[in-house]
């Protein structure tokens, strides 16, 4: 795939071809899927660039395009699907290099694609800000990772998901063209960019809004049943006086069972909620919880958690649950699913008794809109494939909408429909094909369509 005219192009960049780190640097967690675990297994880079500024990566850019190499842009490899992995070999671009903080002011920070989250949060902590979403994974994930490959997580409770108007403020990226151009993208031309898994351009840098800081608490409210726990995650998402950030609800077994860290904190028939509340709210959480028959068994705040080198709580929330899971039962595996806002706990209670212990339903609160909403990751005792795509098909059947997580395209994940912004700025900016080959169906093909 690479020519030694490829790699003189290269001269004086810093490029790897040992097959340990092609290995590592063409894998994210696809293995928390079976069925990806079976599909991507074999994907490797044939090289790995790391460019230190943005000239080297127009530098790579130019030569991927001239010779007809694919190009993957990776961050710290922490997605879920597949995202960042080469499914057509050629290049692994490493963005890590690329890690400055460029300016902080008037309520947003300009970064670049490199930085990880939780870095740039200990920066802004000096300008008393700190970064309105971040995923379980912030310890590794980066900026330009989360925007292209994510969709919400932490905080996700107060602004709603990456999508949301007014949660990317900008971003600068590099084309796949004979002669690669930096370009600025704002306001609508956001989509062309967000959550693309880089199909359409090399984020270099990005431009995010910034919300004050605060003193968070990570506290633990056990509950004797999962609909009470379900309940009050609405009600703590809902209470406007309450400052938050996060709230997960768990249905027993998964945090006794699953979560070591927290076990000895929720009884063994119990479900919980985990939240960070700011300390002027934590005795509203309090009465909250015993309003609706709970209690805190839990509470400390994310300093000692930090100095203590403990586990904080969102790193038990999102789809950390799963890892975590899986570190102790290999033969579980996950689901993805929206219940939209509207009669959506209703719809939670109705889907929770639809398959016994086979689905153990985990739940996350989020804005959606005007109002609140929850979205599911679900844990799976798998059995076959098949049965995976039944409960899907049974809990969409409900009204419950499905995010699969066993597939590494964008149009099958969540969308299931071309979207035609993404697929024309593409065009416009990678022409011959080569940006992360093979994760946008309407690019491969042009009649795609989903089942019905």
């Amino acid at each position: 795939m690479t020519s030694p005219a490829m790699l003189a192009d290269l001269d004086g960049l810093s490029v790897a071809t040992a097959p340990a780190e092609l290995k590592r640097k063409s894998r994210d967690f696809y293995w928390f899927s079976p069925t990806l675990k079976r599909e991507l297994e074999d994907a490797r880079a044939d090289l790995v660039v790391s460019p230190r500024d943005e000239a080297e990566v127009i530098a790579v850019a130019a030569a991927c395009y001239r010779h007809g190499v694919p190009l993957t842009a990776r961050g710290g490899g922490s997605g879920n699907y597949g995202q960042c992995m080469p499914l057509r070999g050629g290049v692994v671009l490493d963005m890590t290099g690329l890690d400055r903080l460029l300016w902080v002011k008037h309520g947003a920070v300009r970064v670049q694609a490199g930085k990880k989250l939780i870095d740039l949060d200990a920066e802004l902590a000096g300008h008393g800000g700190e970064i309105r979403l971040f995923p379980s994974t912030r310890a590794i994930a980066t900026v330009g990772g989360f925007i292209a490959g994510g969709s919400g997580g932490v905080g996700s409770i107060n602004w709603g998901m990456l999508r949301e108007r007014g949660n990317i403020l900008g971003g600068r990226l590099v084309t796949l063209e004979p002669e690669p151009r930096v370009l600025e993208l704002r306001g609508d031309d956001i989509p062309k960019f967000n959550h693309s898994y880089g199909v359409t351009g090399i984020l270099t840098e990005l431009e995010l809004p910034v919300a004050p800081t605060q003193d968070w608490i990570d506290a633990i409210a056990t509950f004797d049943n999962f609909m009470a726990a379900a309940h009050f995650g609405q009600a703590f998402a809902e209470a406007p006086g309450i400052v938050k950030k996060q709230c997960a609800v768990m249905a027993a077994p998964i945090p006794h069972l699953y979560l070591r860290p927290i076990a000895s904190h929720v009884g063994a028939g119990q479900a919980c909620a985990l939240v960070m509340v700011a300390k002027q709210s934590f005795e509203a959480l309090e009465a909250l919880a015993e309003e609706h028959g709970g209690g805190v068994t839990y509470a400390r705040s994310l300093e000692e958690v930090e100095h203590a080198r403990a586990v904080p709580l969102y790193e038990l929330c999102w789809n950390h649950t799963t890892l975590w899971a899986l570190k102790r039962d290999a033969g579980l595996t996950y689901l993805q699913s929206f219940f939209p806002p509207g009669g959506h706990l209703e719809l939670v209670e109705k889907v929770s008794g639809m398959f016994g212990d086979e689905v153990m339903m985990h739940l996350e609160f989020t804005r959606s809109g005007g109002g609140y909403a929850c979205s599911a990751l679900q844990i799976v005792r798998y059995t076959t494939e098949e049965r995976l795509q039944e409960i899907m098909a049974l809990q969409e059947r409900a009204g419950c909408r499905q995010f699969n997580p066993h597939v590494f395209t964008l149009e099958e994940g969540g969308m299931k429909q071309v979207n035609t912004t993404q697929l024309a700025f593409k065009r416009e900016v990678d022409p011959k094909g080569l940006l992360n080959p093979g994760k946008m169906l309407a690019w491969e093909n042009s009649g795609w369509k989903p089942a019905d």
